[in-house]
């Protein structure tokens, strides 16, 4: 299904990364960086979360001077057990919330809410936040970090931090121009270490049917950006592109998983993963990159790939999804 409005604008945003973030090659336009511990401050990684996500929340009401009584919901959701992160957060604010997931495609399944809302005018400022934590995703999806677990260089790494923005319907130099929300893929893959070939085949469904929907070809865009397939993820898609669909997406594609880290410099496998590595390229370096009219049109498309460890252990293979955003500076 795909969606077209007039009335809604990116108000601002607020970005959060943690230690690998700090080093990668996006490190400027991220807001705030916690350099050194990965505890930040907390007793635990789930707790650090809880904190990283409040913290952008909090930061993000401040920064747009909007009281909590104009802020009519709070959609937020993340990769913990029964959205924990997101859940626990909201105890530190007195507004409506919806938790949702959609895995590391929950930003724009946010985005899509909040703009339906806000074109319906049921809804004059909503705020979509998320987060995640490596080392809470590792032990809880894969193996503890403590493990020493081996990985294949198709793995992602999943990134530590969280963002917030908030659309509103007063006009802004940002709106949200489209949306298409994406159909559950599964093309039979078991291998929860190559996400990139998961999820590609679901982003490149969601590219098709917003273009075809809306009579546009790849280039009406200056950047389609995924959401973390990373380095293999990437080649996949351009290819599935093309044989699938007759499309080149090549000359103005890129993946967040692939942007926000250096590969040759960072241990970070594939690239980054996770709700927040496309919600931290997204928010700080894209957004700033629209505010000064370097890039006037973007399609962000963030990915998922929606499987529980115990459906995986049960044999079950691993469907995918994602949601795509328009994005347009407003002339």
């Amino acid at each position: 299904m795909t969606n077209t409005y007039k009335n809604v604008y990116i108000k601002d945003t607020f970005t959060i990364g943690g230690l690998y973030e700090s080093e990668g090659p996006l490190a400027s336009y991220i807001d705030k960086l916690y350099k050194k511990d990965l505890y930040m401050g907390e007793k635990s990684f789930e707790k650090a979360e809880i904190k990283l996500l409040t913290e952008a929340i909090s930061k993000l009401i401040k920064k747009t001077n909007i009281s909590n009584d104009s802020i009519d919901v709070i959609i937020s959701g993340d990769l913990q057990n029964q959205i924990a992160a997101s859940d626990y957060a909201m105890r530190n604010f007195d507004i409506p919330f919806l938790g949702i997931f959609n895995a590391c495609s929950i930003s724009s399944e946010g985005m899509i809410i909040a703009s339906n809302f806000i074109e319906g005018k049921m809804a004059k400022n909503c705020i979509v936040a998320t987060s995640s934590h490596n080392l809470v995703s590792e032990k809880q999806f894969r193996n503890p970090t403590e493990y020493g677990a081996p990985k294949p260089k198709t793995a992602t790494f999943t990134s530590t931090g969280s963002a917030s923005i908030m659309l509103t319907n007063e006009k802004t130099n940002i709106k949200i121009e489209s949306s298409t929300i994406g159909r559950v893929i599964d093309m039979g893959i078991k291998d929860v270490n190559n996400m990139g070939a998961i999820m590609a085949p679901a982003a490149a469904d969601t590219i098709y049917r917003h273009l075809q929907n809306l009579n546009r070809n790849p280039l009406y865009y200056d950047l389609i950006l995924t959401g973390d397939l990373g380095l293999y993820g990437k080649d996949i898609l351009i290819k599935y592109m093309k044989k699938q669909y007759k499309m080149d997406i090549s000359k103005n594609y890129n993946d967040c998983g692939v942007m926000l880290y250096d590969r040759e410099k960072q241990p970070v496998f594939a690239g980054g993963s996770g709700p927040v590595c496309s919600a931290l390229v997204n928010f700080a370096y894209i957004y700033k990159k629209m505010l000064n009219k370097e890039i006037k049109r973007v399609l962000i498309v963030p990915t998922g790939a929606i499987f529980s460890p115990t459906m995986v252990f049960q044999k079950e293979t691993v469907p995918a999804i994602s949601h795509a955003i328009g994005l347009e500076v407003v002339e």
